[in-house]
């Protein structure tokens, strides 16, 4: 990561390479398995709907995937494909509809990967709104009505976490 310069790209609450490593961190504080940690700490790689600044291009998934292994940048794909918009409203549902981002297809992912496309969402935001009082103002109360409704995707210690940071 410090080769692709992610200690270098301001993030809320330092660097994103900081904040990559938070969410690591998080994840494995509520016991996620360790191809999820990997994928927190590698969810950025390349760009989100919500931060388009990429590591990596598309092109190098293999590369990514050499690394942290196929399952975790399967994850980190379909968190950077996400388009947020148009997938969140029904990602909860048995026939969700997601939109990849980068190449338009609508899909309903497996159960699985929705579950940790929600997981993997809560600990960014989390992470976001426990670094920056503005953005936790701001976002907070449209965030836990989020994660409310993906409450059946969550893990129970995501759940609290969001209940206890963005609850309050």
């Amino acid at each position: 990561m410090r080769e692709l310069g992610a200690q270098k790209i301001a993030h809320p609450g330092g660097t994103l390479l900081a904040h990559l490593g938070r969410v690591q961190e998080l994840l494995a504080s509520w016991g996620a398995r360790p191809a999820l940690q990997r994928a927190g700490l590698c969810h950025a790689f390349y760009g989100t709907d919500g931060f388009p600044t990429a590591l990596l291009p598309l092109e190098r998934r293999a590369d990514l995937a050499e690394v942290i292994g196929e399952e975790a940048e399967g994850i980190v794909y379909l968190y950077g494909a996400c388009d947020r918009a148009a997938s969140y409203p029904t990602l909860a549902a048995d026939l969700a509809a997601f939109r990849d981002r980068f190449t338009g297809r609508v899909h309903s992912p497996a159960l699985g990967w929705r579950r940790d496309l929600a997981e993997l969402s809560a600990a960014n935001e989390l992470d976001l709104a426990l670094n920056d009082p503005e953005f936790r103002r701001a976002c907070g109360p449209g965030l836990l009505a989020l994660f409310g409704r993906l409450r059946g995707l969550l893990s129970e210690p995501a759940w609290r976490e969001c209940q206890a940071v963005l609850g309050g």
